[in-house]
């Protein structure tokens, strides 16, 4: 840890990691968050380098939004729902649904957003859909959140593609929250959207990473059982000493960003590897997409500010 600390002073880097990293990794990071916050972390930072522990497009997202070289410590740790949607597949859905707005999770490749109307994170996505004029709307990849969007907006939210799931999110299962419900009484289950409804159906908050978290901090419960990946658990324990966390399903873990560990990002910080670059023309179809989502919700553009 000390070397990571030294080539971060000595190359003017900053370490960017997702709430799902594992906890020495965490422990390196200069910010911690959800994808949206680390994006908007990056656009703001200053940097001459950031280093990226997420999955790929979360890498790639802060490439676009920011003018600082981005590293990824590792390329294969990839996001299995990101690989689920193509070009083709916003193409087709455009065509057979003529006057519907593209809504794209930002779970996506940036040549998927590209192709968006708008970009949207978990925190966000259910107000950006409410927001629009339309009551029809392409959405893509996750389908769980496509139909939590549909449940909470009453629009027909088309997903795109049908089969699009995160990997993680569909491993809780119903039958044994039940059960974790009945033996641990009084524990308030939170859940991320990108669960099936069934579980979504049992929960008493739904938010992403950051909304859970900031659940946790702020209720007067003490106790939580936690459906989303059990990475966040860790740095729930260290903004709420106290609090009894019990994860919905051990199962629950990203293999993905799991792949990068603190050897990783000490080597991508000796030999400056693996730098995320993004085709210019697509980065800039992505910054309007996520322009729209920005002014449609009334938020600064945080590159404007610069």
């Amino acid at each position: 840890m000390r070397d990571v600390e030294r080539l971060k002073r000595e190359l003017g880097a900053v370490i960017l990691a997702h709430n799902y990293q594992s906890p020495e990794v965490q422990d390196v990071a200069d910010f911690v968050g959800d994808s949206l916050e680390l994006s908007l972390r990056a656009a703001e930072l200053k940097a001459k380098l950031i280093v990226f522990c997420g999955v790929d497009f979360m890498a790639e997202q802060a490439a676009i939004m920011s003018e600082s070289s981005v590293l990824h410590p590792d390329p294969f740790a990839k996001c299995p729902m990101a690989s689920m949607i193509s070009v083709d597949d916003i193409l087709r859905a455009r065509r057979e649904h003529k006057g519907a707005p593209v809504v794209i999770y930002v779970n996506s490749p940036a040549s998927v957003k590209a192709e968006a109307d708008y970009v949207v994170t978990s925190a966000n996505a259910l107000d950006v859909v409410k927001a629009l004029k339309e009551d029809t709307v392409i959405f893509g990849p996750d389908k769980h959140l496509a139909d939590y969007v549909a449940e909470r907006t009453g629009k027909e939210v088309i997903p795109v593609p049908e089969h699009g799931h995160c990997p993680v999110h569909v491993k809780f299962n119903p039958t044994t929250i039940r059960l974790l419900k009945s033996v641990y009484r009084g524990y308030a289950f939170l859940a991320h959207p990108e669960c099936p409804r069934e579980v979504r159906e049992l929960a008493d908050f739904i938010g992403s990473t950051s909304q859970i978290l900031r659940y946790v901090k702020n209720s007067q419960n003490r106790e939580f059982m936690i459906g989303t990946e059990i990475g966040i658990i860790y740095r729930m324990l260290k903004e709420r000493g106290g609090a009894s966390l019990i994860p919905a399903s051990t199962e629950a873990i990203c293999e993905d960003m799991k792949k990068i560990t603190l050897e990783k990002v000490h080597e991508s910080l000796k030999y400056r590897v693996y730098r995320v670059e993004v085709d210019r023309e697509v980065a800039a179809k992505v910054r309007k997409a996520l322009e729209n989502t920005f002014k449609l919700m009334g938020v600064e553009v945080p590159w404007s500010r610069k």
